[in-house]
């Protein structure tokens, strides 16, 4: 498994100006009403991210995304510029997990840190979880470059946040490879208590626990280079 460096995240969609949205038409009293900026552009996400999560991006519209916003579609290509774009700053909410303080870092014993980092990855992707597996599988975008490196990239991350969280080097190229390796286990576990509803949530932290713990303590140390 390659573990270079794959290429950074592209930057966030620049705000808006407040006088965006003058263009707004009516939709019902709560969802057509002027709104500023900033909340016309959550709003949006969160339409197109539920959308997103129900079908793959072939099957949504900005026509359908719009009138769920209850907004002109003219004012959604305002804010951001086209369906594509909509959808990767759908697929950065929905795969990149959000970062670790120092002071956030768990302690107590390897067992104890490795159930604290599985919270967090279930809590993390908890609001989302329908969309991240949507995104995860690029349904509908085929292999564009741009989705996939960006999956990618988040991978990468999350697998360095995990080796932080269990008290191991996010820099250790075997290590980052294994977690990422556990990543496909994560996102079946996912999908296994989202879709399949073979799992509960706490059958998932279960499975989850007990093979993170089993990679930390047993695997990594038997994958670890001999010393020269």
């Amino acid at each position: 498994m390659s573990t270079s460096t794959p290429p950074p995240l592209p930057p966030p969609l620049p705000a808006d100006p407040p006088s965006a949205d003058t263009a707004d038409t009516a939709g019902t009293a709560e969802r057509g009403r002027r709104l500023p900026a900033d909340d016309r552009r959550e709003q949006l996400l969160a339409c197109a991210t539920r959308l997103f999560g129900e079908r793959p991006y072939t099957q949504v519209s900005t026509t359908e995304i719009a009138r769920e916003a209850g907004i002109a579609r003219g004012l959604l290509n305002h804010y951001f510029g086209d369906k594509r774009r909509l959808y990767l700053e759908v697929v950065r909410r929905a795969a990149l997990l959000p970062p670790i303080r120092a002071d956030e870092l768990p302690t107590g014993t390897l067992a104890q840190r490795v159930d604290a980092s599985v919270r967090w990855f279930l809590d993390s992707v908890e609001p989302y979880r329908t969309t991240f597996l949507t995104v995860r599988g690029a349904e509908g975008v085929g292999e564009d470059t741009e989705v996939l490196a960006l999956i990618d990239r988040t991978d990468d991350i999350a697998a360095q946040r995990v080796l932080q969280m269990v008290g191991l080097d996010p820099e250790q190229a075997t290590a980052r490879a294994a977690v990422r390796a556990f990543g496909g286990l994560a996102r079946g576990t996912v999908r296994e208590w989202t879709r399949g509803g073979a799992l509960t949530r706490d059958q998932a932290h279960l499975l989850l626990r007990a093979s993170l713990l089993a990679i930390v303590r047993d695997v990594l140390p038997a994958l670890a280079p001999e010393p020269t």
